[in-house]
């Protein structure tokens, strides 16, 4: 298959074995150092097994973020979206105000609002439940993707809740589906530096399980390119697969590049200026193949990457694009350049000119 590229027969027989059955931590290890020609070959075998288990479609939603405050009691080093109470820029929405946004959202095509908040000192459980149910009483057919495990995880500390009982109770509200956000890197190690007041490892994989086994679906994310190792990322995508192994509620994974230019852990010195190119499609790649039909979804963040390269980044194992977003706050804040909405026929226009097939999606990946 790789006869003509020429490369190290070792890694050949670890990319044959992945497009067939799967690869081991240690080998995605291999491949996640590859470089030149392997590298190339790597990219390939991961086109080619998308291209075999979810086809030539490119999938993407119509939604809306709404991120009702920046005010947080955190202290993420990677965060430049965080306010005090008193900074000036500081805001919070009231509910009023974000069923206005989601009343707008609908009539302009969203089918989902994604709705997301700092740590306010002042909000809790019973918070987010009243967003919910006012939303679900005025625009009932919406789809509300909300609340990552960080806030799950911090309304019920506040609300003398166990995450089990805020989750039922906020599914019951009307919670769709949850972000699968506040995972960053799954090595408390790492955590220990990059967000110290975060919950831990095995605290976010409790959320997570919780929401599943309640049925709540949410996606998986990882942000990567700050302190962390090769390893730490394999390691990572490994927490990842198993517990797909155990729910099979993941919708989608959707890798996200440090975006450093803000991020007070860099401008102290202590982190990595993001990644390369090169280390955003390894980690594409890798995913791909470790993930295989178990996760079968996999995004690329046009507004971290930016059009051209996300559209690259579809060749590298990739089959969706995302979302058509709107007041996206909190990557913007970290520095990210490359806007906060894309209307539907642009985001066509990029998977058709890649030769791929456009497809509309609602949040479960059901076409519409």
């Amino acid at each position: 298959m790789f006869e003509k590229l020429k490369i190290n027969p070792q890694i050949e027989e670890i990319l044959q074995k992945a497009i067939k059955t799967g690869i081991s931590k240690e080998e995605a290890v291999e491949l996640m150092e590859t470089r030149g020609k392997e590298l190339k070959a790597l990219i390939i075998a991961a086109d080619m097994l998308r291209e075999d288990l979810v086809g030539e479609e490119v999938t993407y939603i119509q939604n809306w973020n709404i991120n009702f405050t920046n005010i947080c009691t955190g202290n993420c080093g990677f965060c430049a979206f965080r306010k005090d109470a008193y900074d000036e820029g500081a805001y919070f929405l009231g509910i009023d105000e974000i069923i206005k946004r989601t009343k707008k959202a609908k009539q302009d095509g969203a089918v989902e609002v994604c709705i997301q908040g700092g740590l306010h000192p002042n909000i809790d459980a019973y918070f987010y439940e009243d967003i919910l149910r006012s939303i679900k009483a005025e625009i009932s057919d919406i789809h509300i993707h909300a609340f990552s495990p960080m806030e799950i995880f911090y309304g019920a500390s506040k609300s003398d809740l166990s995450v089990k009982e805020t989750l039922k109770m906020l599914k019951d509200a009307g919670l769709d589906s949850m972000p699968g956000t506040a995972a960053e890197i799954l090595n408390d190690d790492v955590r220990s530096i990059i967000c110290p007041g975060k919950l831990s490892t095995a605290q976010w994989i409790d959320v997570i399980e919780t929401a599943h086994k309640i049925g709540v679906p949410t996606t998986c994310t990882m942000m990567y390119g700050h302190v962390e190792n090769v390893k730490h990322r394999i390691d990572h995508l490994e927490i990842l697969r198993n517990i797909q192994k155990r729910t099979s509620r993941f919708t989608e994974f959707v890798p996200l590049t440090f975006m450093h230019l803000n991020a007070p852990i860099y401008q102290k010195g202590i982190s990595n200026p993001g990644t390369t190119g090169a280390e955003d499609l390894k980690v594409y790649a890798v995913s791909r193949l470790m993930f295989r039909d178990l996760i079968k979804n996999i995004q690329v963040s046009w507004v971290k990457l930016g059009l051209k390269f996300a559209q690259i980044c579809l060749m590298a194992g990739a089959n969706d694009l995302g979302g058509t977003l709107g007041e996206e706050n909190i990557s913007r804040a970290a520095g990210a350049v490359h806007g906060n909405y894309i209307s539907p026929s642009k985001l066509e226009r990029m998977i058709r000119n890649l030769g791929r097939i456009p497809a509309k999606r609602d949040t479960l990946y059901r076409h519409l």
